[in-house]
């Protein structure tokens, strides 16, 4: 889950842009002019790398989603075309699902999806989202920075039926380690990204893919 954390901890780079300190008015010692400081890449430790992560067999993952503004792009991703992964925050806040795929006219898309107050195995309704957008050919991230621009309205999750190796001395019952997760959503105000100056407005998401559970 590692690319989760780079690409969502780069939406907060603008804000930790450092500013060069101003010269001093007096000085008792003659010091040299501050160097420049370079402005660091607005997309410094973004891995090019896939997600990688496995989606459900047969075709029973998927993303559609509705995106307007600086990108106008409608996405219907399913089957081989679509990668994803998707696990609980480490904090046990919510859950994190991305998504990634290719589309003709704007090259390969991730989105990643941070549903506040989702918990592994159990239904939401109007759970607060996160959503990042990151467009990795044109070198675009785009982010609602908050849980109050879109809104998961409708969750659920069934068990993934997982074959294991069987125990020869007794059975012991354990609860499910994956889920396929479904929702659906949509954002009333747009993701802005890191300059400021362009914006989407993802209107409505449709989704289903795996969360990893880690429940031992």
């Amino acid at each position: 889950m590692g690319g989760f954390a780079v690409l969502i901890a780069a939406t907060a780079v603008a804000a930790a842009v450092p500013v060069p300190p101003r010269a001093a008015t007096q000085a008792v010692t003659p010091m040299p002019a501050p160097k420049q400081m370079a402005r660091p890449s607005l997309l410094g430790g973004l891995p090019p790398a896939s997600l990688g992560g496995p989606c459900l067999p047969s075709g029973r993952a998927y993303l559609r989603a509705r995106i307007r503004g600086a990108v106008r792009l409608d996405i219907d991703w399913r089957g081989s075309k679509l990668k994803c992964e998707g696990a609980p925050r480490l904090d046990g806040s919510g859950i994190r699902m991305g998504f990634e795929g290719r589309v003709a006219n704007a090259g390969q898309v991730r989105m990643i999806f941070g549903i506040d107050g989702a918990k592994a195995g159990r239904p939401g309704r109007e759970l607060p989202t996160n959503l990042t957008v990151f467009f990795e050919d044109r070198k675009l991230l785009f982010a609602t920075q908050g849980g109050g621009n879109c809104t998961v309205d409708r969750l659920t999750q069934a068990p993934v039926n997982e074959v294991h190796a069987p125990t020869p001395s007794r059975r012991v019952a354990t609860k499910p380690r994956a889920y396929r997760l479904v929702a659906h959503g949509f954002c009333i105000a747009p993701a802005n990204d890191l300059s400021g100056r362009r914006r989407i407005l993802v209107t409505t998401f449709d989704f289903a893919g795996r969360i990893d559970s880690n429940i031992p």
